[in-house]
């Protein structure tokens, strides 16, 4: 077993609305005013108010490689989850020197040494801390880590670990790419970080604990979701067939998980959904047969900042230990990502 401490979520500086960003950014991906109209309409049903970005958006008609737009990146994410991971901390009434174990994920830049790597002097970690950086789980890496440090965690009942999540997605905007995954992609996903402070059984906090965790990795659904790596860096591969395979395989995969545990949907407090978008939030909806409502931090998550990729169910989990759950009730935090690969985790709060 482990327990959750503290989730801290953390955006850029800069906030704009969906209405702001289709303008400025409108004229750097589609040239003709006929696909700029079309662009318009896909931002514009996407269920995003506002996004946050890492830069000014006056600023990405300057940025004309991978290179530059990498550079941001390292800059930005070491930013962000410094803030981030000094603030799960002191939620948890612990110090950097008490951190044994870090997950760091991320899919819209790279670096070497990794981000967390780069915080290791920065925010002054114990030398011996272990680290595991993660690149290509995309938007599921929210809730592997989560897994994966509660793996860790197990063996480990005495330590402490972090999950670190960082995803500044406008630095992967391709400029002049009409494609239709480019036009709903510049709508739907915004920049963040968390970072999430989980403990060993033989500690003592508050928060949910981690019961239990399963991973899933769906067949033959390579390219519904992903990147091409190109000369100018990330090109996203996003397609409709998303919402076809959580249709597909949710039932069933979700009634297996939760009967090995005892339960039922019906039995499920909060359910943490990653908002992967309107037509994800539907399917979710669809598959495990519970209304909309049931799934409107995530709905709020989504229109207030957009999906942040890995980051984003971290930001629902946030919200939801916020609210609060009944007393011993159970949720299940669950996430998509490229392969189309799926993580669930099994919640319960005391």
């Amino acid at each position: 077993m482990s327990r959750i401490a503290a989730v801290a979520p953390v955006l850029p500086e800069y906030s704009y609305t969906q209405s702001e960003i289709t303008a400025e950014l409108g004229p750097l991906i589609a040239r003709s005013p006929a696909r700029r109209a079309v662009l318009a309409r896909l931002h514009g049903s996407s269920g995003i108010g506002s996004r946050h970005t890492a830069l000014p958006l006056e600023r990405y008609r300057e940025i004309t490689s991978f290179g530059q737009a990498n550079n941001i990146f390292i800059e930005v994410a070491t930013k962000l989850l410094d803030q981030a991971m000094r603030q799960a901390l002191d939620e948890a009434g612990l110090t950097v020197r008490d951190v044994d174990f870090v997950f760091f994920t991320s899919v819209t830049g790279i670096s070497a040494p990794s981000i967390d790597g780069l915080l290791v002097s920065r925010l002054g970690l114990r030398t011996d801390v272990k680290r595991l950086p993660s690149f290509g789980l995309g938007c599921v890496a929210g809730a592997s880590g989560i897994a994966r440090v509660h793996d860790y965690l197990t063996g480990h009942p005495s330590e402490v670990g972090v999950v670190l999540s960082v995803e500044l997605c406008s630095l992967t905007l391709q400029q002049g790419d009409e494609t239709m995954a480019n036009f709903v992609a510049t709508g739907l996903f915004g920049d963040g970080a968390a970072a999430v402070v989980m403990v060993g059984a033989n500690r003592e906090t508050g928060g949910p604990t981690v019961v239990d965790t399963r991973s899933a990795y769906y067949p033959d659904t390579r390219d519904i979701i992903g990147w091409n790596v190109g000369s100018t860096g990330f090109e996203i591969v996003l397609t409709a067939g998303v919402a076809d395979v959580i249709e597909r395989y949710f039932p069933a995969g979700v009634a297996a998980f939760l009967a090995d545990n005892s339960l039922a949907v019906p039995d499920v407090a909060a359910w943490v959904a990653h908002p992967g978008g309107p037509r994800i939030l539907d399917a979710f909806a669809t598959a495990l047969e519970l209304p909309a409502a049931r799934f409107e931090l995530s709905w709020q998550t989504l229109d207030r900042v957009g999906n942040l990729s890995s980051s984003a169910v971290l930001h629902v989990l946030a919200d939801t230990i916020e609210r609060g759950v009944q007393s011993r009730g159970c949720g299940v935090l669950f996430a998509l990502g490229p392969g189309v690969s799926a993580e669930f985790v099994l919640l319960e709060w005391p």
